[in-house]
């Protein structure tokens, strides 16, 4: 009799767990689930010290872009060290005058991998440490794995780090959920919304852009 009892704790528990992983991973919303199973970036990525991540994500992505840049040449510009707190708008800013749409995307994970699963990488802001103590740090979220339900984010002296969806989510929750692409004016981004890529070319033109804003703009009307 107790060897029966101990049988049937044991197909309990097992069911227990299926059943929990089951719900696990059910829970990738339905947008994600229609998305490629894996997808990884490539492109340049300049290591360096977390402090240091606003001007090497920027770097990496313009250079991507194919504009000839290193982090050093853009921390002068963004008023470094000693401007740490205004990155937020100063990363947008200077991008602009490099000719780039900055892009805003909503913080939820679908919106986010779905520019990733059409090539375009997204530089994010993520709060990392503990719950005593956390920073904002920048990244570039250039990958995912659907069914492992982990990100992958190139930052700090790491080019390949994993996080899982829901740490990542909560990272990014806590930062503010700030997610931006950095795009040519010919570049629209997936499930484009017509009014934040007017909107975006209007801020472009404003920085002093005004060809590469008219680039954009004539872009999307030929999507």
């Amino acid at each position: 009799m107790v060897q029966l009892f101990s049988r049937i704790r044991a197909a309990l528990l097992v069911a227990g767990c299926v059943t929990a992983l089951v719900g696990c991973a059910g829970s990738v919303a339905p947008e994600v689930k229609r998305l490629p199973e894996r997808v990884e970036l490539s492109g340049t990525f300049y290591r360096g010290e977390a402090y240091q991540s606003g001007p090497q994500v920027l770097a990496s992505l313009l250079s991507q872009q194919g504009i000839v840049i290193t982090p050093g040449l853009l921390e002068k510009p963004l008023h470094l060290p000693g401007a740490e707190d205004k990155l937020q708008q100063n990363l947008p800013s200077l991008a602009r005058e490099y000719g780039m749409v900055v892009y805003p995307l909503d913080s939820n994970l679908p919106a986010l991998l779905t520019q990733v699963a059409a090539g375009y990488p997204v530089m994010v802001r993520f709060s990392e440490g503990s719950a005593f103590w956390a920073e904002p740090r920048y990244a570039i979220l250039s990958g995912y794995d659907r069914l492992k339900q982990k990100v992958l984010l190139r930052a700090g002296m790491n080019r390949r780090e994993l996080m899982s969806f829901s740490s990542f989510e909560s990272a990014l929750e806590k930062s503010g959920g700030w997610a931006v692409l950095i795009q040519k004016p010919t570049q629209i981004p997936a499930a484009v919304d017509q009014q934040r890529w007017l909107k975006a070319a209007d801020a472009l033109a404003q920085a002093g852009q005004e060809r590469e804003a008219a680039q954009a703009r004539k872009a999307l009307a030929q999507h």
